[in-house]
């Protein structure tokens, strides 16, 4: 008997626990309309939020993408600038010595001289081929300082102030950069 009176106690504590519950509940207030709008007003700015920040995560990646290329593609054009301009004195000293060689010379040394103006010749393709061009102002033309060094300056009769009078050594550019300017001499005379 005292099990059967037991299981009548378990029974009713747990109807008596259910009944609590559903007065708790019952007892709790109900989300109002101003609650329930709140709550979706607070999830559309915060998917707002994370809208904004995934766009500008995209763009900070494509930026970063076009930023890659951009380098990649310097560095292969412009990459090799410090080789180069090592050159270039090569090439000064050739020149040098080609336009120093006279008739007899070259008559005397024919298969030596044709082997340098073949030098010559490749290293001017070598040039071509990784996009280095001659900036190589004529006498008279007018100086100017983006693509010329004046080396001096000094009065000559017959030529305008700022006249090219003399050119000591040609300029290079490197696609669209400037290597080196032209080493020239500029006039002086006023007008």
């Amino acid at each position: 008997m005292t099990d059967a009176k037991n299981n009548i106690d378990v029974e009713a504590a747990i109807e008596e626990l259910m009944a609590e519950q559903n007065e708790a509940s019952q007892g709790a207030p109900e989300p109002t309309d101003i609650e329930a709008v709140d709550e979706v007003e607070q999830l559309r700015a915060e998917r707002d939020d994370m809208r904004d920040r995934f766009m500008r995560a995209l763009a900070d990646a494509e930026n970063s993408r076009k930023r890659g290329e951009r380098d990649r593609r310097e560095a292969e054009q412009y990459g090799g600038s410090k080789l180069a301009r090592d050159m270039l004195p090569v090439f000064d000293n050739m020149k040098r010595a080609m336009e120093t060689i006279s008739e007899e010379q070259r008559e005397a040394s024919k298969a030596l001289i044709e082997g340098i103006e073949l030098t010559m010749r490749e290293l001017l393709n070598i040039f071509e081929k990784h996009g280095i061009r001659i900036v190589s102002p004529e006498v008279g033309d007018k100086f100017d300082p983006e693509y010329h060094q004046a080396m001096f300056e000094a009065p000559l009769p017959g030529t305008k102030s700022g006249d090219i009078i003399q050119v000591t050594a040609e300029g290079f550019m490197l696609h669209d950069r400037l290597l080196r300017p032209a080493q020239v001499g500029v006039s002086s005379t006023p007008k």
